[in-house]
């Protein structure tokens, strides 16, 4: 589904350069490195401040914790999504209110938010899935209705640009309170291992975010609130200094990928191909499409056979893990949700894709869905 071999070939020097500084210096945890890339991130955001953590879960504990979130308190969510977004949610203690998703982008349905809403509802977290950003205007109209904090779940679609009805345009995870972000290494920007961050307009929030993450301390020993240790190594820091670089570059490849499959499978009717808000950049963390009239299960199995690797994000939505067994959510009617789960597929797309490997991969899919 992606190649980080090819991807590191075409920036080894610079890479190795960066671990080999790391390893001269000895500053393994914090230090320059560090320093570095949370400035570059900062730039590159346009925000005040960047928080790096140990990675993207971590991240949304973090800041659902710096925002004193309680238990008993409700967040609103999607259920269509990777479980990190709603696990935090109950280990905290807090209810994960599950909301349904628009069919066209995958991602929380702000029609469906007002309804849920209680006097115990604290936030709500929007997650911009597979690359495409929620409908951040409308959620952050409700949000600042009924005073409620938005937490970006950004891990997928670092680099989009948002453009608001007034006319500004900001990078996807600035608009909440707090956007979260994961740099796991399949991610369009992504480290050799584990690492997150945070990011924030709010100053006091951020020495919020910057205290839980270090165990809770305002000053070396002085311990003020309940943390956890979560932070961002050196040797990652430094690969993310050389990656962010050229994030906008990887983001370009990716769209390339994106195009040329759309001309090709969206000639078939059985194939709805992703839907590209204008409002933001679609910047395909994953391209997925939904099958209508076609055996997605016999697609992926043959497509494994030929060498093409396939994967469905997600089969099982959140609400209906066992998990969540306890909140007694049986009931729950999330119809766009349970289509999505049978619906959709993903296909490879990575920086290092060439026409010949995609022109293959979509004479083989097409082949397949024309003739099942």
């Amino acid at each position: 589904m992606v190649d980080l071999r090819s991807q590191y070939q075409q920036i080894k020097t610079e890479i190795d350069q960066a671990i080999q500084g790391v390893l001269d210096s000895a500053h393994f945890i914090g230090g320059p490195a560090v320093s570095e890339f949370q400035q570059a991130f900062e730039t590159y955001l346009d925000v005040k401040h960047v928080i790096p953590c140990a990675n993207g879960t971590d991240a949304l504990q973090i800041a659902m914790m710096a925002l004193g979130l309680k238990p008993g308190d409700e967040v609103i969510t999607p259920s269509f999504t990777y479980i990190a977004t709603t696990e935090v949610i109950a280990l905290l203690g807090l209810i994960p209110v599950f909301v349904d998703v628009d069919p066209r982008t995958f991602c929380i349905d702000p029609s469906k938010i007002v309804a849920v809403i209680t006097p115990k509802t604290k936030a709500i977290v929007p997650v911009h899935l597979y690359g495409q950003a929620a409908d951040m205007d409308a959620i952050m109209e409700i949000a600042n209705r009924h005073n409620l904090f938005v937490i970006e779940d950004n891990a997928q679609a670092i680099g989009s640009d948002y453009h608001s009805a007034s006319g500004n345009v900001s990078k996807v995870g600035s608009l909440g309170h707090i956007g979260c972000t994961s740099f796991f290494p399949s991610k369009n920007l992504g480290c050799y291992g584990d690492g997150g961050a945070m990011y924030t307009n709010d100053d006091a929030l951020a020495t919020q975010l910057r205290m839980v993450a270090n165990h809770g301390q305002s000053k070396k020993y002085k311990h003020d609130i309940v943390g956890c240790n979560s932070r961002l190594d050196a040797m990652q820091a430094a690969i993310l200094c050389v990656k962010l670089k050229r994030l906008d570059q990887y983001i370009d490849a990716r769209r390339a990928v994106a195009d040329y499959y759309d001309r090709v499978l969206g000639a078939s009717e059985k194939i709805t191909i992703p839907f590209r808000d204008p409002k933001s950049k679609h910047v395909f963390h994953q391209y997925t499409v939904q099958l209508t009239g076609a055996d997605r299960d016999g697609l992926q199995t043959y497509l494994a056979e030929k060498g093409i690797p396939s994967m469905i994000y997600y089969p099982k939505p959140a609400h209906k893990q066992g998990v969540f067994d306890s909140f007694n959510l049986g009931d729950l009617d999330l119809p766009v949700t349970e289509e999505l789960t049978k619906k959709v597929i993903s296909f490879p797309i990575h920086t290092e894709m060439d026409e010949t490997q995609l022109a293959s991969i979509c004479e083989h899919i097409l082949n397949y869905v024309n003739q099942n």
